[in-house]
């Protein structure tokens, strides 16, 4: 099981005395690796019954030019900084920089943890 409980250990490496079980509300989820594709959502409930709707796989980009947002189709990754076999995988995150129809942009949203994607052009 995933987990975003506290660790069972103390900085100084002892243990700490556990105080209670797990509880529902500390239970995690694999990360959504974002990939080029047929646009496809995946609907998670989430605590307090909420809904997170997360991009499991897009083609499109909300591009903003300097003046207003267009649309742009997505090409390829081409840098990466979170890890570099994303740039062979062309997983999709916050600050990689990809190849559209209108040029290089770089994404500004978190595609894992929204329904669509959203970057700014890059020089």
């Amino acid at each position: 099981m995933i987990s975003r409980k506290r660790s069972k250990r103390k900085v100084s490496g002892g243990l700490y005395k556990p105080s209670r079980k797990k509880r529902k509300s500390e239970t995690g989820r694999v990360p959504v690796m974002t990939i080029i594709g047929e646009v496809r959502n995946r609907i998670e409930r989430v605590l307090g019954g909420n809904i997170k709707q997360k991009t499991v796989k897009t083609d499109t980009l909300n591009l903003f030019d300097g003046k207003s947002y267009v649309k742009a189709k997505i090409k390829t990754v081409v840098d990466n900084n979170a890890n570099r076999n994303f740039i062979r995988q062309n997983i999709l995150t916050k600050g990689a920089i990809v190849e559209t129809d209108k040029g290089k942009a770089k994404i500004t949203s978190r595609p894992g943890q929204s329904s669509s994607v959203s970057g700014v052009l890059v020089k």
